[in-house]
């Protein structure tokens, strides 16, 4: 008799050590517990590293204007412009580097392309950068502020080495033999006459902020936009 009473178990106290049951309610909502708490704490880490709009669109618009008007200021310098393209093009050929002219050959015979390639030059440059930096500053701001850092270095540079060495593009130089497709086809984002262009400084050919611009899009593409294709 003793023996069967004391084979009897009764119910296990709570908090007496058991592991809850792989799946079960206990585990599940723990595990839903966590992921919300790790949720909230990343909305807050991305609302805290987004530096304030109203600071940011000045920031931008004060690079922008000291970057169009710098390029302004750098006119006027059109012989020493010619004579710089001079060299550049005599330096190409002696290190006998590849010419444009063969490549804009091929292409010439296709207008469609030629005037397809011109408005994405004229239309997309300015317009792409800004809506990426808008993307990043809504959903990746610690890769917004390092990108805006870069853009302004590099305009930066790239306007001083314009001050320093203002550079006609090869399209002005008849030894190139190039043909100036903005101004055959179009559509053009210069100025008829490149000595009196209000606009934009034409005598700026390197460093090319176009590709400045289009590389830090590309690169933070991959850096920004990766994590969100990543699997678990």
């Amino acid at each position: 008799m003793a023996s069967g009473i004391r084979g009897i178990r009764g119910p296990r106290p709570a908090g007496s050590g058991l592991t809850p049951t792989p799946g079960g309610p206990e585990e599940r909502e723990r595990d839903a517990s966590g992921t919300a708490a790790r949720g909230s704490g990343d909305r807050v880490s991305g609302a805290s590293a987004r530096p304030p709009l109203l600071r940011e669109l000045a920031l931008v618009t004060a690079l922008f204007l000291v970057y169009k008007f710098g390029r302004l200021f750098a006119n006027g310098h059109e012989a020493r412009a010619f004579r710089n393209a001079d060299r550049v093009w005599d330096a190409e050929r002696a290190l006998h580097l590849p010419g444009e002219g063969t490549i804009q050959h091929l292409l010439l015979h296709g207008e469609p392309l030629i005037r397809t390639a011109n408005t994405y030059y004229a239309a997309v440059h300015f317009p792409a950068t800004i809506a990426f930096l808008v993307w990043l500053y809504l959903r990746r701001p610690a890769h917004y502020v390092w990108s805006r850092r870069v853009l302004a270095l590099v305009t930066g540079a790239a306007l001083a080495l314009h001050l320093l060495m203002p550079l006609a593009p090869p399209r002005m130089l008849a030894a190139s033999g190039l043909v100036d497709t903005a101004r055959v086809y179009g559509p053009s984002v210069y100025g008829a006459t490149p000595e009196t262009d209000s606009m934009a400084n034409q005598f700026a050919a390197m460093p090319s902020l176009h590709f400045g611009w289009a590389l830090m899009v590309a690169i933070e593409s991959v850096s920004g936009v990766a994590p969100y294709t990543e699997g678990p």
